[in-house]
């Protein structure tokens, strides 16, 4: 019991210090100070009023179950794109534990058409469902009709449907396409699928492009940094003319670097040498 007891605090610290830290995100700058709050959903909500006239669903009403009002709190700051009221604070795990039972039920398939939702918390069990999707096509079609209404960086980078990376080939077209949306969310999805091309099938193309797609919005332009900093983690010699290249902002410059010299995947000398652009 005591080595349980211990694994599992151990777990959780590890948990949240990942969280607060964010090494390798886009979530609120480390030491920026201000809070960005300048980019509005792409797609309008009134979710308060509706929940208000309405009532909650049956579904929230089962999310409301499973909230936590100080994780809550704590994931608020998190997302500062997402009025407080959208949020109700249920933890990922269980929220991803719900998902998998949730996506058995006859229910789910009209939840997705279901669009948008009410709660931060729908969004992301939207994005959970998608990843549970095993076939190609509809993954695509359904995340195409999906990203216009995600409105916050959280929700953005939690979606990752395995399905994707057995089609690298034919996901970069699409990928292209959204890289050129207006939609902040749907570049910066684009730019956090291209990581999975930095093993296999990578291009020197695809950073050319991320650069490309940074137009200064501050979760593309993190995106795009944190793009960097991993890509420099796998493929330092070729990704480093990249940041001296005109196409690379300053502000995205130094997000990168200052991930890349927090990265323990980085060595020492690497870091010497980004220390010194």
């Amino acid at each position: 019991r005591v080595v349980k007891f211990f694994c599992s605090f151990f777990l959780h610290r590890l948990y949240f210090y990942a969280i607060l830290r964010r090494e390798f995100t886009g979530g609120p700058e480390k030491g920026s100070g201000a809070v960005k709050r300048e980019e509005k959903p792409e797609v309008s909500r009134n979710s308060e009023r509706s929940m208000q006239r309405n009532g909650p669903s049956a579904l929230q009403q089962e999310l409301m179950a499973l909230a936590d009002e100080k994780y809550k709190a704590f994931q608020s700051r998190l997302i500062p794109t997402v009025p407080p009221e959208r949020i109700l604070g249920v933890r990922t795990p269980v929220l991803r534990k719900f998902a998998a039972g949730f996506s058995k039920r006859p229910e789910a398939e009209g939840f997705l058409r279901d669009l948008p939702h009410r709660l931060y918390e729908e969004d992301n069990l939207h994005a959970f469902l998608l990843e549970r999707l095993g076939d190609y096509g509809r993954t695509v079609k359904e995340l195409d009709r999906f990203l216009p209404y995600v409105d916050n960086w959280a929700t953005c980078d939690s979606m990752r449907p395995k399905i994707l990376g057995k089609h690298r080939k034919e996901l970069y077209p699409v990928l292209l396409q959204w890289l050129r949306s207006s939609e902040t969310y749907r570049v910066r999805f684009a730019i956090g699928m291209l990581m999975e091309y930095l093993k296999e099938d990578f291009s020197e193309e695809h950073p050319r492009k991320v650069l490309e797609a940074d137009d200064g919005r501050y979760y593309i332009s993190m995106m795009a940094a944190w793009y960097l900093a991993t890509a420099l983690a796998f493929r330092f010699e070729e990704i480093l003319p990249w940041f001296r290249s005109p196409l690379l902002s300053q502000e995205t410059r130094k997000r990168a670097i200052r991930k890349a010299l927090e990265s323990y995947r980085i060595t020492e000398g690497q870091k010497e040498i980004l220390r010194r652009l």
